[in-house]
């Protein structure tokens, strides 16, 4: 008699049937990031749910459902787990309570554990440091005489940060003399917070990478931005690096996105040091603002990738059949902007369905193509001139 085959301790998990067309993902958040998810998901055959707190949001503007409540209202999270196949946020200051309450009615995607760790820069520098990817001198501070001594360590310039519900800047100071220590400290919070060596920069670098259901990992190529009044401006794609650093980019968010065991799209933003090395600066476990480019000039761009991955498709190419240059509509200026980037044959412009245009508030991007391998040759300002 043949004896059986010894069965393994252990064996990897099989990996779930992808979404039927025609099922539902709900996506916490109404956002522009929500918007262009859920238009992504309708041309992949998936209807969208979305769930916030802000009446008339862009995401809502292009659902199929919504539902507008609080995100610690138990109820209305109890009957839209009941309505969706699969979860997805669209930026992670959603309570990670939220997420633990829908974990045990449907799937989501990503979990708690990278909503959390991007929640908390002492998380995420620790997160990065475990990861392998390097990050500038950092001291937690939860006291005065803990910020002195952090200071003693690191030196001036710092930046002392919040730990939470930081973004586009706010939530930061720069400390350039000891004196500005005590009224920073007095003026940010929650607490504790995050003392970071102030760093000395070439250029503002971000790697956009998807991690399939399958544990599949897709890059983009690197990606170097510039801002304006700490609001991203313009990025360019690809980075105008060294060869190596353009592939150290790559590598250190495709690390990123194995370690989290993030399913869906994930961005690195790093700092380009003289010497050619990277930075890991912070994490967004979702598509990101400098990925919009991605849109237009990649077989598959970063929001189709985020929906494919949500739903266990396999990831599409990240393969770039063009150059690009991004541009953020921010506020009065964008609005003015808005009708001429319209007009041009080589841009392709994005609306996100605001009215309103207050002083800092994202209202569109346009993406400029251009021929592949052309970005390099031009200069700064031809670059940008759109």
């Amino acid at each position: 008699m043949t004896r059986p085959e010894p069965v393994p301790a252990s064996l990897p998990a099989p990996v779930p049937a992808p979404l039927a067309p025609g099922s539902t993902i709900g996506i916490l958040g109404g956002g522009q990031l929500g918007r262009m998810s859920a238009m992504a998901a309708a041309r992949l055959g998936y209807r969208c749910h979305v769930f916030s707190p802000e009446p008339d949001s862009p995401g809502m503007q292009v659902a199929a459902a919504h539902t507008l409540a609080a995100y610690d209202d138990a109820e209305a999270l109890n009957r839209f787990a009941g309505s969706v196949d699969v979860v997805t946020f669209e930026f992670e200051n959603v309570p990670v309570a939220t997420l633990r309450a829908l974990e045990g009615r449907v799937p989501c995607r990503p979990g708690t554990k990278a909503l959390s760790i991007c929640q908390d820069r002492v998380a995420e520098k620790r997160f990065l440091a475990e990861a392998g990817v390097p990050v500038a001198p950092w001291r937690e501070v939860a006291s005065e005489s803990e910020l002195e001594a952090a200071i003693a360590e690191i030196g001036l310039p710092a930046v002392l940060k919040t730990t939470r519900l930081g973004y586009d800047g706010r939530g930061q100071a720069v400390l350039r003399r000891a004196e500005d220590a005590a009224p920073a400290f007095a003026r940010l919070a929650p607490r504790p917070l995050i003392l970071e060596a102030f760093v000395p920069f070439s250029a503002e670098i971000s790697g956009i990478a998807a991690r399939g259901l399958d544990g599949a990992v897709a890059t983009y190529d690197a990606i170097e931005n510039r801002h304006r009044h700490h609001i991203l401006d313009l990025s360019f794609a690809p980075a105008r690096l060294p060869e190596a650093a353009a592939g150290a980019a790559r590598s250190h968010v495709a690390r990123v996105a194995a370690a989290l065991e993030l399913v869906g799209v994930v961005a690195l933003e790093m700092f380009l040091l003289p010497d050619g090395s990277l930075l890991g600066n912070e994490i967004a476990p979702r598509p990101h603002n400098s990925g919009h480019w991605t849109m237009d000039a990649c077989l598959c761009g970063q929001f189709e990738q985020h929906v494919r991955a949500v739903a266990g498709l396999p990831l599409g190419s990240p393969a770039r059949h063009a150059d690009a240059v991004m541009r953020n509509l921010v506020g009065p200026e964008g609005l003015a902007a808005w009708p001429g980037m319209v007009a041009r044959e080589d841009v392709v412009a994005h609306w996100y369905g605001k009215v309103e245009a207050r002083p800092g508030r994202k209202l569109g991007h346009a993406n400029r193509l251009l021929p592949l391998n052309a970005l390099g040759a031009l200069d700064d300002v031809a670059a940008q001139s759109f």
